[in-house]
């Protein structure tokens, strides 16, 4: 069943420009969430934090369900990805925002707003997730010439500026680019040894960059790389790489990570309490100030 939460059937086409964003949701995050006890983990479909649906500990003797993926954890006292869709709303250009969720996850049903659409096309890898949201969005009145943004939904610190400054700069790129930040520390390789993980060598690192997102190519060349290429690349440029071409490097900033580990948790919200997450709040409603985690306790920044 696809859940579509735009109250039009067709998003409409926009006199700025052919740009869609599309957002895949649909990953766990196993590795940046263990998981919580079962009282506090919410029901499929419901939100976590104290007006979202958290269940106490009397209402969670119910059989456990499964860990939140990590993308709907609170930061600053919003669902994860309502931050990277809250850069993205600001972005005009956009004829749509489709983010990509697992089938049978009705999460975003209770955050749902016109910035944004939730269909479960989502697959078992992202690569499998990306081509599926790519179909949807060609459904939906897309053409194969048209761009398309895909963004990390657990990089929740892009900001519209950034997401503008990508387009400003492939939009008339033969290829597309992607946002990436030049690597600043040593690099190592590794090898096993005595008493554990040794180094190896040391890598010039002069033209290393970390890849981030959003990456932005048209729609018709990436679906035909994605297929070509098959489900285990990591990100889109490896696809678009793969056939032989050479995406655009575009500085986006060490800000702009993925919250992957448990400890990024902790500073993407101290990132988001310097910025006082006020495009956030605009967009979509809340407390300023306030930050809630799972467990209920409360940040005041």
């Amino acid at each position: 069943m696809t859940a579509v939460l735009l109250p039009t059937p067709l998003v409409p086409l926009s006199a700025h420009g052919r740009f869609w964003a599309l957002v895949p949701c649909a990953g766990t995050g196993s590795r940046a969430v263990a998981a919580p006890p079962a009282a506090m983990v919410p029901a499929p479909g419901l939100s976590a934090g104290s007006t979202l649906g958290v269940f106490s500990a009397s209402e969670a003797a119910a059989p456990p369900v499964a860990a939140l993926p990590k993308q709907y954890h609170l930061v600053a006292g919003h669902p994860m990805v309502l931050h990277t869709l809250a850069a993205f709303a600001g972005v005009g250009r956009l004829l749509g925002t489709l983010v990509a969720v697992a089938p049978g996850d009705r999460f975003l049903d209770a955050h749902a707003h016109p910035a944004y659409f939730a269909v479960e096309c989502g697959g078992p890898t992202r690569a499998d997730t990306v081509l599926g949201g790519l179909r949807v969005l060609l459904a939906r009145g897309a053409q194969r010439d048209d761009w398309v943004l895909v963004h990390d939904a657990a990089r929740c610190l892009v900001t519209t500026a950034q997401i503008d400054h990508l387009i400003d700069v492939c939009a008339q790129d033969s290829v597309g680019g992607l946002l990436a930040h030049q690597l600043a520390d040593t690099l190592k390789t590794s090898i096993d040894g005595p008493g554990g993980v040794r180094v190896a060598s040391t890598v010039d690192r002069s033209n290393k960059w970390l890849a981030q997102t959003p990456q932005m190519f048209r729609i018709g060349p990436l679906m035909d790389a994605l297929d070509k290429v098959g489900s285990n690349v990591t990100d889109e440029a490896s696809a678009m790489e793969a056939m032989g071409l050479h995406p655009r490097l575009v500085p986006g900033g060490a800000q702009n990570f993925k919250v992957t580990y448990p400890d990024d948790f902790a500073l993407a919200e101290a990132v988001l309490a310097q910025r006082g997450h006020g495009t956030t709040l605009a967009r979509f409603g809340g407390e300023r100030g306030q930050g809630a985690t799972e467990t209920g306790r409360k940040t005041i920044f």
